[in-house]
């Protein structure tokens, strides 16, 4: 078992205090590396999650607000408190996800940033008074807190998911009841560990609740006393949110899924372009919703990127990710695996072209750690182009004018992020606009960042997170005119 300051609790956290389930039930959480059992955390049952709404209810304050120097406090401490024990909590991470303990402990540092942004610009919700007077009235805009929010977060980001939205509702004043995966409870459990310590917040003002995703969720969708709920996750459980809050009219946030286009013009920069599809790619062994999902390379210079990418991919380090010198970890599951495994036998058998990696066969499947591979050849017909791989897999398809790959990119229900590799400004700005897509790099293969909105278009979710935008996602604005 996982031994840890961080974790001297292994329960939910309720009301300001530590609470067990009354009838001890608990799930396991493992180590992809190893897949052995790592932990045991507290199953909680539907009176646990009542108790949460109610006990985050008491912490709402409408008529006398939490001040904005004191939210300020709030968001300072949680910052201080991750930089200063980034190496602790990016182990915790990296145990239960199996991600690169130096990409762990980047993501502790990447989580900061959101509380250090909205920290630094949480005056955007102090009231104002509009220049104008219509209607012989001064008219002040306000903005109160939504009210209680349930925050569902997945298991590819642990600490980075929940510091976007769980910034956004403290800068507002707006408690909140979390819910993280069960793959990853550990990290999120470390955060509450580092609030309970560092900071004094009222009690009720952050609940963490953790057991069977399907219960909770219906659970935060019923209340008529939350309001908001914000999720990162796939399109499917988004869409049963959305139909399952429909009798309370709710606020939502959804991050959902991706497939992400990464577009490679004849005039690029291509050892550029192949620098920044692996970083991009195979970031969290390619379990990330805005990763490159889909290649698209001119044709003319197709054969060409293919040998930069296979020299790159070749040289990568799979393995534990407490091991130094490794480059990919394991996938989070065996799910995860046969996914991916799936992906390039279908494209294998259809036509494609294995550049690098092995083929299927080769694999024991013993193992959860599936080797970065990339395939050309790649057609519209093939899995890996319909669906989301989340996995190490780079499927390479070729095109030759601006309109057929516009098309190629936006020929998906998702719309979350892009990205375009050309010298040519005036090609760029045609070729992104004509992108549906909420987050388009040029060339740059950089995902999100707490200065900028993200969020995606079309089936990839609802709302921004990041940036003033995001900093508005928990507030609701209430317009006072007072006549003369």
């Amino acid at each position: 078992m996982m031994e840890s300051p961080l974790l001297k609790h292994l329960d939910g956290y309720i009301g300001g205090e530590w609470a067990r389930t009354a009838s001890g039930q608990s799930f396991e959480v493992f180590n992809p590396a190893t897949q052995s059992v790592i932990a045991e955390v507290a199953s909680m049952e539907e009176a646990d999650i009542h108790r949460a709404i109610a006990e985050a209810k008491q912490a709402l304050r409408l008529t006398q607000p939490y001040d904005l120097e004191t939210r300020r406090g709030w968001l300072e401490g949680i910052r201080d408190a991750l930089k200063e024990n980034r190496e602790e909590v990016g182990r915790i991470l990296c145990m239960e996800h199996g991600k690169p303990l130096k990409e762990a402990q980047g993501e502790a540092d990447y989580a900061a940033g959101f509380f250090d942004y909205c920290a630094k610009y949480i005056d955007h919700l102090a009231p104002h008074t509009i220049p104008e007077q219509p209607k012989n009235a001064t008219w002040t805009i306000h903005y109160r807190p939504i009210g209680v929010s349930g925050l569902i977060t997945p298991w590819n980001f642990p600490i980075g998911m929940i510091a976007k939205k769980l910034s956004a509702a403290l800068a507002a004043g707006s408690p909140t009841i979390i819910k993280p995966a069960a793959e990853t409870p550990l990290t999120m459990i470390a955060l509450f560990s580092l609030m309970h310590e560092k900071l004094d917040l009222p009690k009720g003002m952050v609940n963490l609740v953790m057991g069977k995703s399907s219960m909770i969720g219906r659970i935060l969708c019923e209340s008529p006393d939350v309001p908001m709920i914000s999720f990162t996750g796939s399109t499917e459980v988004g869409r049963t949110l959305m139909q399952n809050s429909t009798g309370w009219v709710k606020k939502l946030g959804l991050e959902l899924g991706g497939n992400a286009p990464f577009i490679v013009f004849d005039d690029a920069d291509l050892d550029a372009a192949a620098d920044h599809l692996m970083a991009n790619k195979f970031r969290g062994g390619g379990q990330t919703c805005v990763c490159a999902n889909r290649i698209f390379v001119h044709d003319d210079v197709a054969e060409a990127f293919g040998q930069k990418l296979a020299e790159r991919v070749n040289a990568l380090a799979v393995g534990d990710g407490m091991k130094e010198g490794t480059d990919i970890g394991p996938l989070i599951n065996k799910g995860g695996f046969d996914k991916v495994r799936r992906h390039v036998e279908d494209a294998l058998s259809k036509g494609g072209t294995l550049v690098a990696g092995k083929q299927p066969g080769e694999l024991s499947g013993q193992d959860l750690y599936y080797p970065p591979t990339v395939i050309d050849g790649i057609t519209r017909e093939m899995a890996c182009s319909q669906e989301e791989t989340f996995g190490p897999l780079v499927p390479m398809a070729r095109f030759q004018s601006e309109d057929e790959v516009i098309d190629a990119g936006n020929d998906t229900e998702f719309g979350l992020a892009a990205y375009v590799f050309t010298g040519d400004e005036a090609r760029a700005q045609r070729v992104i606009g004509g992108l549906r897509f909420g987050h388009v790099g040029w060339n740059t293969g950089t995902g999100p960042t707490p200065e900028a909105p993200f969020g995606g278009m079309k089936a990839s979710g609802i709302g921004r997170e990041g940036g003033i935008e995001g900093l508005m996602e928990y507030v609701e604005p209430q317009t006072v005119p007072r006549g003369q």
